[in-house]
């Protein structure tokens, strides 16, 4: 797992590693400058005038080095050191030097007044006016700068993170006053503002880039966040044994489908048995028995009393696992049903679509579903039952304290789909791609994550490995059909070739 860490829990490990490594805090700043300019000579070719932006910290220093190093290697660099206070810091005025000694530089120190360059669409702007240490909104001077800088056609490149833009809670600031990047490169770790939709705007495409930190104050470094990586899905998948056979590897119960929605049942199943589950029954009305049995002969059908949506209770003796929601409908039979099959339920389930949608309309559902148990919703269906937030930094916060709340699994569909745990540890998963927001998308996510929990996967594994491994199928599919091209289908169809490459 990679780890996230608060802005302020990332300075203490800079200071922990400048304190028990070799290293002066200079030559720090070096190794970020190196991997910055390694990889902006990757996108950028000296075509292009670039204007670095420094402030007076530590991230104008940064700004100030990269400056050095692109002169050196050719590109035509025009540099604006901003230090209205008369101080820099130590290495900002270093680099400040180091870039003087180099020769003739078109560099200008602003003290107080400031033309700004022309920027046009063949410029490349390199953002170093402030890091992830800000904790409160840009105003004056440096806000009219950002806003500048906003207004033109100008590439922007931020370095660690864009200026103006907090590393965590965003709420409070001004939107304004945030540097719109093209690409953020940052330093280590992400942001974890970097993660929610609403900041897309500023930080653009981003990339970690690794520099020298102490491996033993990360390892001691406590956080509750987490970005998931293909290494620790593959060391979740237990081999399949020679001798097994098709109940070794459970059976699943899914409860889905209504009339007109049996396509989102059909695309549940046919995941979860791709999942690896040994077996499958699907609970669905009887108006789609003709439906299931011929285009998915691998699982079994039980049919409900009713022609038209889910109303009778089936037996869950039989089963490792249950899943309840696609496709089901929001019928009033269908809701005392539901209350019904979770009274009746001990071991953890999967719950998504109508299924939750039931749930935040008669809340006394909720006391009933099984601890540990695992929730789909996208934001809107958890605005549902959570109530409305304003943000994404919002609904995150109360995803967390729900799931611990309530002792369940919260899996909050997004970009960057964030798995909460009733231990309020949040695991953020990076893979997929914009192809997947396409109709029964989440229905294949449900019968993944089933799948896994048929097969005596706990709750929490089931849920971030499925999420990872219904990203990477996405991504796969992408990749074949094109991200306009593709249909949920096309997730499942890949699945194989995600299990082959995670593991």
């Amino acid at each position: 797992m990679i780890k996230l860490f608060a802005t302020e829990k990332v300075k203490d490990i800079d200071r922990y590693t400048i304190q028990h490594t070799p290293i002066a805090p200079i030559d720090l700043v070096e190794e970020a400058v190196t991997a910055f300019v390694n990889e902006f000579r990757n996108q950028y070719s000296k075509v292009h005038r670039i204007i670095v932006f420094a402030g007076q910290g530590n991230n104008g220093a940064d700004a100030l080095g990269i400056a050095r190093q692109l002169l050196d290697e050719s590109y035509r660099v025009f540099i604006y050191l901003f230090n209205p206070t008369g101080y820099l810091s130590p290495e900002c005025a270093e680099n400040r030097r180091r870039l003087l000694n180099i020769g003739q530089v078109e560099f200008t120190e602003v003290r107080d007044n400031f033309i700004p360059p022309t920027l046009t669409s063949h410029d490349v702007v390199i953002d170093g006016l402030f890091g992830s240490g800000l904790n409160r909104p840009l105003s004056g001077g440096f806000a009219a700068l950002v806003k500048y800088i906003n207004s033109t056609q100008a590439e922007v490149v931020a370095i660690d993170t864009p200026s103006g833009l907090f590393g965590e809670d965003n709420r409070e600031n001004d939107k304004d006053c945030i540097i719109k990047a093209n690409r953020t490169y940052t330093f280590n770790f992400p942001k974890l503002s970097f993660l929610l939709p609403e900041n897309s705007p500023y930080v653009g495409e981003w990339k970690v880039l690794n520099i020298n930190v102490h491996p033993r104050i990360v390892a001691d470094t406590q956080t509750n966040y987490y970005m998931v990586t293909e290494e620790d899905i593959a060391c979740v998948f237990q081999p399949r044994k020679r001798f097994s056979h098709k109940g070794t590897y459970g059976h699943a119960l899914l409860v889905a489908g209504s009339r007109g929605k049996m396509g989102a049942a059909q695309l549940a199943a046919k995941a979860c048995l791709r999942s690896g589950a040994g077996m499958l029954t699907i609970h669905i009305p009887k108006c789609g028995e003709t439906i299931l049995q011929t285009a998915f002969p691998e699982a079994m059908v039980e049919m409900d009393a009713h022609e038209a949506y889910f109303t009778t209770v089936p037996s869950i003796t039989p089963y490792t696992a249950l899943g309840i929601g696609p496709g089901l409908g929001q019928q009033l039979e269908t809701a005392v049903a539901l209350d019904e099959l979770l009274s009746s339920v001990i071991k953890p389930v999967v719950l998504d679509a109508d299924a939750l949608n039931l749930i935040a309309a008669n809340n006394d559902i909720l006391a009933k579903i099984p601890s540990r148990s695992i929730l789909t919703p996208h934001p809107k269906e958890f605005d549902r039952l959570a109530g409305t937030s304003n943000s994404a930094y919002e609904r995150l916060q109360k995803a967390r304290e729900f799931a611990k709340e309530h002792r369940l699994c919260i899996v909050l569909k997004d970009a960057y789909t964030a798995v909460c745990t009733s231990e309020g540890n949040v695991y953020f998963n990076t893979c997929g791609n914009p192809g997947m927001a396409t109709a029964g998308s989440g229905d294949v996510l449900t019968g993944i994550i089933l799948g896994l929990l048929a097969q005596g996967y706990e709750p929490e594994t089931a849920a971030v490995a499925g999420v990872f491994l219904h990203g990477t199928a996405g991504d796969l599919a992408a990749a074949h059909w094109s991200e306009r091209g593709m249909i949920a289908g096309d997730i499942i169809e890949f699945l194989g070739k995600a299990f082959k490459q995670v593991i």
